[in-house]
């Protein structure tokens, strides 16, 4: 039998859209096919785990699972729930015919937890483009993938929760986020403060003049003497971000796995690379010829 279920693959900041098929016919043997990486190879162990230990079953028959399109390399283990999904739907356990119609994404544990995934804003914006009813993904990336309006949003913890909802039995319902409240809500609370600082009148005069002016600025001191400090505050006496660039910021953030747990944000990112950094490592680095280059 013959199943389509759909996951996504984050190249860079964009998602593509990953059709993975599963067959199953008579026979023995697992086959995965389409430029996987060590990561998702592995994933028929955790899957048949997390199935048994969830009263389900690894079917044993000659599975053969492709991921298109097979020129494309995929990485991580946030395809274990989408390949497992699409082995219970090929071996009748699942009889959902709405399968097709959601993007689904989740690292499995052994138990049949989901683990977080990186890239779910960018997987969520992609997932409206392409006209899909909705997304199913870990409860920690829920948050920031609600942001995208007009698109059903699930975060389920366990495979089951996944399983029930496809055969009905579930009262799953989508997350639902308030973006311009979400927006507001830590606009004008900053982690940290410009005010905070205590003394430092001139340096302090310097940073105002480079914020309402958009210049460059250069601090050096010993060790110990508040550079770090004052550069982490500079965010907050900046202009507040707009809507397009707070997404934006968002969507670099949670591809890089830094906004678990946390919705749209709102406040100027500050980092604090070591000073040993290159220039390469710092605009991402890494060898993708597909992808465009998206530095600024």
């Amino acid at each position: 039998m013959l199943v389509k279920v759909f996951g996504s693959a984050v190249f860079g900041v964009e998602a593509t859209t990953i059709t993975v098929e599963v067959n199953t016919e008579k026979g023995i043997g697992y086959h995965l096919v389409g430029l996987p990486d060590s990561a998702i190879k592995e994933s028929s162990f955790r899957i048949a785990a997390a199935l048994k230990n969830n009263s389900y079953h690894f079917p044993g028959k000659k599975i053969i699972v492709n991921m298109a399109p097979a020129d494309l390399r995929k990485e991580g283990s946030a395809y274990d729930l989408t390949i497992a999904v699409g082995i219970l739907a090929a071996s009748s356990q699942i009889t959902s015919k709405e399968i097709e119609n959601y993007i689904i994404m989740g690292e499995l544990s052994l138990d049949g937890t989901l683990q977080p995934i990186k890239g779910a804003l960018s997987i969520a914006i992609k997932a409206k483009e392409e006209g899909f009813k909705g997304v199913i993904i870990p409860i920690q990336n829920v948050k920031e993938a609600a942001i995208v309006e007009d698109l059903d949003v699930y975060g389920v913890s366990n495979v089951t929760e996944v399983i029930d909802f496809f055969e009905g039995k579930g009262n799953l319902e989508p997350t639902r986020i308030d973006t311009t409240e979400e927006f507001s809500k830590t606009l004008n609370f900053p982690e940290h403060d410009f005010a905070d600082v205590k003394g430092q009148e001139g340096i302090k005069r310097c940073m105002e003049i480079a914020a309402a002016g958009g210049h460059n600025i250069i601090l050096i001191g010993p060790p110990g003497s508040g550079k770090t400090m004052l550069a982490k505050r500079l965010p907050s006496i900046l202009p507040p971000m707009t809507m397009r660039e707070a997404l934006e910021t968002t969507k670099i953030h949670s591809v890089a796995g830094k906004t678990k747990d946390v919705g749209l944000m709102a406040q100027r990112p500050f980092r604090s690379p070591h000073h040993t950094a290159s220039s390469v490592s710092l605009v991402g680095g890494g060898s993708y010829p597909h992808v465009k280059n998206i530095s600024h």
